[in-house]
């Protein structure tokens, strides 16, 4: 009998304690799951480079909006997890300081950053026509506040018309029209093409005005 109820009473603690073991082993394999989950923006930061060279989707600085404007600063900064990166030495660290100049991003230079263009205003026009752009800033440029921002700049995008190639045609077969042609000024050439180039008045003036850039592309684009 006693053998009996030991037996009886093992079998319920030896299903709970399976039970016990699975939600033992099942937990720590999920925790393992998550723990290795890369996140996005690792792919943009270059592994066991400078720590200070890093783009900001890779770092968190404690920004200080108190410093003054034009002089340089230095913010106190922290690698994102999974972002490995080295100082000068080639020692890995995850704090280190980034120095830069106290401005807003919309501040910076134009070549610190990069915008939208827009084919759809005018380059030649009185007065010169401005459009809205959308500007990121450069990932290796440090500076405060949002790095995308909206700017008004002017219209500066280009078809792919040459200049020389124009001015060229002007002199050379201008009395036939081919400067106009070639700019998509159809009509003008068909006129310039049927009266001789104006009996070359027209001929004269549109080397003057085309060598001085008056005249360009029918789109309203920029010579190259």
């Amino acid at each position: 009998a006693g053998s009996l109820m030991t037996t009886k009473h093992s079998q319920p603690q030896s299903t709970f304690a399976k039970g016990l073991t699975s939600t033992s082993t099942d937990t720590p394999y999920y925790k393992a799951a998550e723990s290795t989950e890369i996140p996005s923006y690792v792919t943009k930061c270059p592994s066991n480079g400078l720590c200070s060279r890093l783009p900001p989707d890779c770092m968190t600085c404690n920004t200080n909006y108190s410093c003054i404007y034009g002089k340089p600063a230095t913010f106190d900064c922290k690698v994102k997890p999974h972002v490995h990166c080295v100082d000068e030495n080639n020692h890995e660290q995850e704090n280190f300081t980034i120095n830069m100049t106290c401005q807003f991003c919309w501040q910076l230079a134009t070549t610190d950053y990069v915008c939208t263009n827009s084919t759809n205003c005018m380059t030649v026009s009185c007065p010169r026509q401005r459009y809205n752009a959308t500007c990121t800033v450069r990932d290796h440029i440090h500076c405060l506040g949002n790095r995308v921002f909206p700017k008004m700049l002017y219209c500066n995008w280009t078809g792919g018309y040459k200049w020389s190639t124009a001015l060229a045609l002007s002199i050379t077969l201008g009395g036939f029209g081919a400067d106009r042609f070639y700019l998509g000024q159809w009509r003008e050439g068909l006129g310039k093409l049927f009266s001789f180039g104006g009996l070359g008045i027209w001929t004269l003036i549109d080397v003057l005005l085309i060598g001085v850039g008056y005249v360009g592309p029918a789109d309203g684009s920029l010579y190259i």
